[in-house]
């Protein structure tokens, strides 16, 4: 078979060489561009991990895409997963987009469907609203995060899917996303703005060694799904930018996000399961979480945070094996009267946090309510939190920790915790509305939180050893191999 793909690239070579000027040129990304046909010859032969392997393969040039930077490819994306779709009961399909520039509006993916991007493939994301279309909000939210009502498209969508892969060779999905920060500062905002990449109602999900640059708002949403891997995925955005979360589990269980380097104007990772009222009818909880080696730069915000939009209930997340820089929070839990739900059985180790406001953080008193249907008995439930093995540097406070009155936040273990204060006046531990115990902490902490003696450093607040079944899901190595 190779034989056979060195004497098609000679023929091909040959008939470069030999055609008239007028009609054959090279580009940038090394293929050839045939005017009167508009086409470009590109071989491409490679293997990449996923999930699952697919038996055929096409490329986005074989549906007229152009990798300028200028010709619109949105139909070309549509059409080829549409036409890719008709190979989900034989094995599936693998969609590959070589290096260009792919301007595109929002696209659907499909079943048994890998998209992989080039290492210098860019898909830019189309500053035409009219190319963006509006859904409905989410079931578990009521409404849009930014204004009441609808919610533009993500990027890159999909609904009740099975086995979908979403992956590259680092290669860059750019949302271009100044246009609806602005709109969202000038409060011109009719719906929510888009999502670099949303998955809804599906299963069995990979993202995976992606460069996201810029998105709207939030760059990854899984919701509503389960057996997801993120992984290897860098996020990139101004940290002033409004809401540009990196990775979002929303009503998610058995999910696995590792080895990502996220720098964002907000959350680094957040974890949600609806809002308010909304989120307590849907009753969809985000469970079975692992979080580990996560690099985080977020000034404004935390390393990862758990809610606002916490309604439909959090449990067993495991977080470990992470560092975060000039970063507002190391752990936040974010919860308010009226929120109902409960986070609980949360286990936290490894963390090495430089240059921090808080390295912990819990508050019973966040706002911004989804309306004013909520009910004011909706408490929340915040119980066994467990942070153990952590190094902070250059912190100005140690912990913020502000249960609800009447409703207290249980079950706080931290342990084998040192914590390097900046010079200040503020006291090192704000407790309120909380119990708990804590061993081998310094500098000292609150009442609240007795410490149970050195000796106990090492039986405290222990890691789960039993694994989730996302943790033994193992990547396969697939091959691409297209001649176009």
């Amino acid at each position: 078979m190779g034989r056979l793909w060195r004497m098609i690239w000679v023929v091909v070579m040959v008939i470069v060489m030999v055609a008239p000027s007028s009609w054959v040129s090279w580009n940038g990304g090394g293929g050839v561009e045939c005017r009167k046909t508009v086409r470009m010859l590109e071989s491409a032969s490679f293997d990449y991990p996923a999930m699952s392997c697919r038996s055929h393969s096409a490329s986005i040039l074989d549906y007229g895409g152009v990798g300028d930077g200028k010709t619109l490819n949105t139909k070309a994306f549509q059409d080829a997963v549409n036409d890719l779709s008709q190979y989900a009961s034989q094995g599936g399909a693998q969609l590959f987009v070589p290096s260009g520039r792919w301007l595109t509006g929002p696209f659907n993916l499909t079943s048994f469907f890998s998209l992989f991007l080039h290492k210098d493939a860019v898909l830019v994301a189309s500053q035409d609203i009219n190319e963006w279309s509006v859904i409905d909000p989410l079931p578990s939210y009521g409404r849009g995060r930014d204004a009441v009502g609808g919610r533009y498209i993500s990027l890159i969508f999909g609904t009740n899917l099975t086995d979908v892969v979403i992956t590259g060779d680092n290669g860059t999905i750019d949302g271009q996303g100044a246009l609806w920060w602005q709109k969202f500062h000038g409060k011109k905002l009719k719906y929510t703005r888009p999502y670099l990449i949303e998955i809804m109602y599906s299963e069995n999900i990979q993202i995976s060694n992606l460069t996201l640059l810029n998105s709207p708002s939030w760059n990854v949403h899984p919701v509503y799904s389960s057996n997801i891997i993120i992984q290897a995925i860098t996020i990139i955005a101004p940290v002033t930018s409004p809401n540009t979360d990196g990775i979002n589990p929303d009503s998610c269980t058995n999910t696995r996000i590792e080895d990502c380097y996220i720098v964002s104007g907000d959350d680094c990772v957040a974890v949600k399961s609806g809002w308010d009222e909304y989120g307590i009818a849907f009753a969809m909880p985000t469970k079975q979480l692992i979080i580990r080696r996560l690099t985080c730069i977020s000034p404004y915000s935390a390393t990862v945070a758990l809610g606002s939009e916490m309604s439909g209930g959090i449990e067993d997340v495991r977080i470990e094996d992470v560092y975060a820089l000039n970063t507002e929070s190391g752990i936040r839990i974010k919860t308010a009267v009226g929120r109902g739900g409960y986070v609980r059985n949360v286990y936290v180790k490894g963390m090495t946090l430089h240059t921090m406001k808080w390295a912990f953080w819990m508050t019973g008193n966040y706002g911004s309510h989804a309306d004013t249907h909520y009910d004011p008995n909706a408490l929340p439930v915040i119980q066994g939190i467990n942070y153990r093995d952590v190094v902070a540097v250059n912190v100005t406070t140690a912990a913020r920790l502000e249960g609800i009155s009447g409703d207290p936040f249980t079950g706080i273990c931290i342990s084998n915790v040192t914590i390097s204060m900046r010079k200040t006046k503020k006291a090192p531990w704000t407790c309120t509305d909380i119990e708990g115990i804590t061993s081998g902490v310094s500098p000292t902490p609150c009442a609240l939180l007795p410490d149970q003696g050195p000796d106990k450093a090492v039986d405290i607040c222990n890691f789960p050893q039993e694994s989730l079944p996302i943790e033994n899901l193992q990547l396969q190595t697939c091959s691409y191999s297209h001649l176009t």
